[in-house]
């Protein structure tokens, strides 16, 4: 893995200045090819090096093994194309957090890497700012639309979209879970709570949580929604399942003060102060969980390998679906990343397109579900007896996952430049509502008004 460039905290300010002028939305988008005009194939005998960015790569254990294991077959099977796996630039405890100022420094420093990670809630800043390219542009739309289509199953119809913007794709989606409701099943068992009928609804979810406390001394229920490092994939989830969103449909205005929010913030809150939900930072709540400290948790799949290890031989593992609000039904939405080019050479551009096909192709995802657990796209996978049958029927844990696909909406980017304070400054006061006791409607209120001075000006 490369090492971190010198200097990063100057770039990253010179790169906000830039993008504050629009700097790095022109300089790699006005040289892409047009539609008509697709970058040419690599020769067999032309060697290419790029580079490829990915946060898994900040996460051991499994995330990094399963995509050393993923590189090493691309090679295997490209022998002219050379792949530099790193992590993003940064220090922070969750490396996903560190992608955009990680690009932003190194584009200005004029090296971005040639193929990214990067999560959904930063789609219009990547597109926009950061300068993706349009990959209908690059390779043809009818070269994306056969890779979605696959060599054996396509993908699920509500993922193909997901990293498009304006009916162009640029992105292709990678890896991303809904959310999962993982629960204890031996901790139910201990609490009297029958293991088979987990709650279906959030009442019932406190009603749970309220007796696996007081029955076992463990934590109830953990949402790993609630705090700004989780970002708010699930939180978006949350709000929609009861009916609101948390920006108008048209992206013009800001809507995460409205009823719909409020409550799901109060219920989250009276779940901590009633003492179901301990008080613990998202990766101590994962963590928690599998111990076997807590009998429920709201999580994506992503994490479901450290819960299979801490459960292994220990305590009984389940999963269902996320639990709904009274009258409503759940609208999951994804977590995760699409795969993004902003390579500008057309032979690393092409390469670019190979390792983005491979890493989306049955065989990656094969791997991918089985060694991370994130949901294989191409959904078909799950009954190929070639592919994730036998796997998926020893490990029941990803059927809510895919049941949950066929319903879901996307996890919604904030717009402009300042979408990450936007989207931070609410789920700071999301944070202060459930875990500092603050007042729900006013705290909501408060931010969502410091928050629309935030969005750009039509």
């Amino acid at each position: 893995m490369k090492k971190t460039l010198p200097g990063l905290g100057a770039l990253v300010t010179s790169a906000l200045v830039l993008t504050a002028c629009g700097g790095l939305g022109t300089t790699t988008t006005d040289s892409a090819p047009s539609s008509t005009d697709p970058v040419p194939e690599l020769a067999p005998d032309q060697n290419v090096s790029i580079v490829f960015e990915s946060y898994n790569y900040g996460m051991a254990g499994a995330w990094t093994d399963t995509f050393n294991a993923l590189i090493d077959d691309f090679t295997k099977q490209n022998p002219n194309i050379h792949v530099t796996a790193q992590k993003p630039q940064g220090n922070s405890p969750n490396p996903a957090t560190d992608t955009i100022s990680s690009i932003q420094s190194q584009t200005v420093a004029g090296s971005p890497p040639d193929v990214a990670q990067l999560g959904f809630s930063d789609l219009d800043f990547t597109i926009h700012q950061l300068g993706a390219h349009s990959l209908d542009d690059l390779v043809g739309a009818d070269a994306v639309q056969k890779n979605f289509d696959g060599t054996k199953y396509p993908y699920a119809p509500t993922a193909r979209t997901l990293g498009d913007w304006e009916g162009s794709t640029y992105g292709v989606p990678f890896v991303f879970s809904t959310p999962v409701f993982y629960y204890n099943a031996s901790l139910f068992e201990q609490a009297g709570l029958d293991p088979a009928a987990p709650p279906k609804t959030w009442d019932e979810v406190a009603a749970a949580a309220a007796a696996i406390t007081a029955k076992t001394g463990k934590g109830g229920v953990y949402l790993d929604c609630l705090t700004k490092t989780a970002k708010d994939w699930c939180f978006q989830s949350l709000v929609r399942s009861n009916g609101g969103r948390v920006i108008a449909e048209d992206r013009s205005s800001l809507t995460f003060a409205d009823d719909p929010a409020v409550q799901v913030a109060d219920m989250a809150q009276n779940l901590v102060q009633s003492g179901s939900t301990p008080k613990l930072s998202q990766q101590q709540g994962y963590e928690a969980f599998a111990r076997g400290d807590i009998g429920m948790i709201l999580e994506t799949s992503a994490i479901q390998g450290t819960f299979v290890k801490g459960a292994k031989d220990k305590w009984d593992l389940r999963a269902t679906t996320m639990p709904t609000f009274a009258g409503t039904a759940p609208v999951p939405t994804n977590s995760g990343a699409s795969l993004f080019t902003f390579a500008s050479d057309p032979a690393k551009q092409r390469a670019s397109w190979e390792l983005i096909k491979f890493l989306t192709s049955e065989e990656a995802y094969t791997k991918i579900a089985q060694g991370i657990g994130y949901l294989p796209l191409r959904t078909g996978l799950v009954d190929d007896p070639a592919g994730l049958k036998e796997w998926s029927q020893k490990n029941p844990l990803l059927a809510p996952n895919i049941a949950q696909l066929g319903s879901m909406e996307p996890w919604i980017s904030m717009p402009g430049n300042n979408y990450l304070q936007i989207r931070d400054g609410m789920m700071d006061a999301v944070e202060a509502v459930v875990y500092q006791d603050a007042d729900p409607k006013s705290t909501l209120e408060a931010a969502q008004k410091q928050a629309t001075a935030l969005l750009p000006t039509q």
